[in-house]
């Protein structure tokens, strides 16, 4: 029998002892950043009830070792009536933010979101989910001992969910980084976060499944299953879960879920529910995904992810029928993109990936975690089944744009993907029509696809005439308007063409 779920919906949005190894990374402010990591399989630890530390069914020292590490996040986002009164937000939204969400004129008014995060190193760095910070003007997070900070985005990474912030704070209390890899189905976990503004609300649960792809990053509104279908060189999205049914509910997003020995495994970040609240399936990131992309967002100020570039499909035994291949598990090269490293390095379209650095694959979600966690210039051993038989290849990985070398952060590209829409050049006749309402031009939007414009209730064509006080009359200007201003405030102003007498304004902090 099919279920029917409502939504799959991402759990943010609520009204809203191990060896230790260094993890050193120099960021562009030369400042050093040491993440914990975990080594060898026991603990010398023991519990307050005697029992050994992370011994199967104790959940005891994984509360005790997790709980002041997970803080709680409080955003302050503006949010702005949509056009002729209708409303830009979807229902689950209102479900979690509650009726008046959204309601109200057209100036933009400041609506609360909470969720959680995880300190990953004593000075401050914490990490959390792009969807708890997204659009926000102001970040605040309350410590365990509720100290209280307001925080700044170090960086985000839309195509895995996940952001880091820092606080300005010494000797904080930081969380051990686990391996994912390691972790079993059927395993107990823990998750710890703040559902429902319930501060340091901990439930236990046990690894349902490891690897699942359900489509659901970077829409920002319900969310249906859907299996990711290539590793383009672009930011598609990244997603290989982990799914629990640890209870999670909407406030835990950014949360910690950690093994029985309080090391982290993943990062709390959707559930799947036919009510907005937990029914038995949570998911989050895994750790090895959470490390590559929070140190590389310390180091580098965004991702250096590494692509194949191919377009690729899962298999089974009726699609293996039908491709004329001759295994039925793994995952099949349909096509190549530009300046493919997979195709350079000797693949073939028609072969079967069934193995990366001698680690199984079985499944599209399985590849993109294993390519995703190297850099560009790096060298990965895939290995193929062609006509039947296993060819190893040796593939230099490359950037998004065709290269293999480390991309600089391109803050007018970053910008404009926090923005989440799709701009174009006005045409004559829309130029025309403006000028006859003495306005000179602007760029329209195209589409809103999330981030801060879909919060805000912008429309798709809404034309920007002004951005702090400058007219832009281009996508080139807009852009030019924009440079430099991350992390700044920055003020809209514009009108409809249907409505040119009614100049609106909002603004954000980019």
């Amino acid at each position: 029998m099919k279920t029917n779920w409502k939504a799959l919906v991402l759990v943010g949005f609520l009204s809203s002892a191990t060896t230790l190894a260094g993890f050193k990374l120099l960021n562009d402010n030369e400042t050093d950043v040491i993440l914990k990591e975990a080594q060898g399989s026991s603990l010398a630890q023991f519990t307050s009830a005697g029992a050994p530390a992370g011994s199967p069914g104790d959940f005891v020292y994984a509360a005790e070792a997790t709980t002041p590490t997970v803080v709680h996040i409080k955003s302050t986002i503006s949010r702005q009536q949509s056009s002729r009164g209708q409303q830009q937000f979807p229902d689950f939204l209102r479900d979690f933010f509650g009726e008046e969400f959204g309601g109200g004129g057209r100036s933009p008014q400041p609506s609360v979101g909470t969720g959680s995060g995880v300190i990953i190193s004593g000075d401050g760095y914490i990490v959390t989910n792009n969807h708890v910070i997204e659009g926000a003007q102001e970040v605040e997070v309350t410590l365990h001992n509720k100290a209280k900070f307001r925080a700044k985005v170090i960086g985000t990474d839309p195509s895995t969910d996940i952001a880091v912030i820092k606080v300005e704070a010494k000797d904080l209390p930081a969380i051990t980084l686990g391996n994912s890899d390691a972790i079993k189905v059927g395993e107990w976990v823990v998750a710890v976060g703040n559902p429902f503004n319930l501060e340091s609300t901990v439930t236990a649960g046990i690894v349902s499944a490891k690897g699942r792809g359900l489509g659901i990053i970077g829409s920002g509104r319900r969310y249906q299953n859907a299996t990711p279908a290539s590793l383009q060189n672009d930011d598609s999205p990244l997603e290989s879960f982990i799914q629990t049914d640890a209870v999670v509910n909407p406030g835990n997003s950014g949360g910690a879920l950690v093994n029985l020995k309080g090391e982290l495994v993943g990062i709390n970040t959707a559930i799947a529910s036919p009510t907005g609240s937990f029914a038995g399936y949570a998911f989050a990131v895994p750790s090895s995904i959470v490390k590559k992309v929070s140190t590389d967002l310390i180091k580098y100020g965004t991702v250096q992810r590494g692509y194949l570039g191919i377009s690729l499909g899962d298999l089974d035994s009726q699609k293996a029928e039908e491709y004329g291949v001759k295994v039925s598990d793994g995952v099949y090269v349909r096509e190549f993109t530009e300046n493919s490293a997979a195709k350079a390095g000797g693949v073939n379209k028609g072969d079967v990936i069934v193995k990366v650095d001698g680690r199984e694959i079985h499944s599209i979600p399985q590849l993109q975690q294993s390519i995703g966690l190297h850099k560009p210039g790096d060298k990965v051993n895939l290995t193929v089944n062609r006509d039947g038989k296993e060819k190893e290849i040796t593939v230099t990985l490359r950037n998004r744009t065709g290269g293999s070398e480390i991309l600089k952060k391109d803050e007018v590209a970053e910008v404009m993907t926090v923005l989440g829409g799709e701009f174009s050049d006005l045409s004559k006749a829309e130029r025309e029509r403006l000028s006859r309402y003495k306005h000179n031009g602007g760029v329209k939007i195209a589409s809103v696809t999330g981030g801060k414009l879909a919060r805000t209730g912008v429309e798709p064509g809404f034309v920007i005439t002004k951005v702090n006080g400058r007219a832009v009359n281009s996508v080139k200007e807009l852009k030019s308007a924009l440079a430099g201003k991350e992390d700044s405030m920055v003020q809209f102003e514009g009108l409809y063409l249907d409505s040119p007498y009614d100049v609106f304004s909002f603004g954000f902090r980019l």
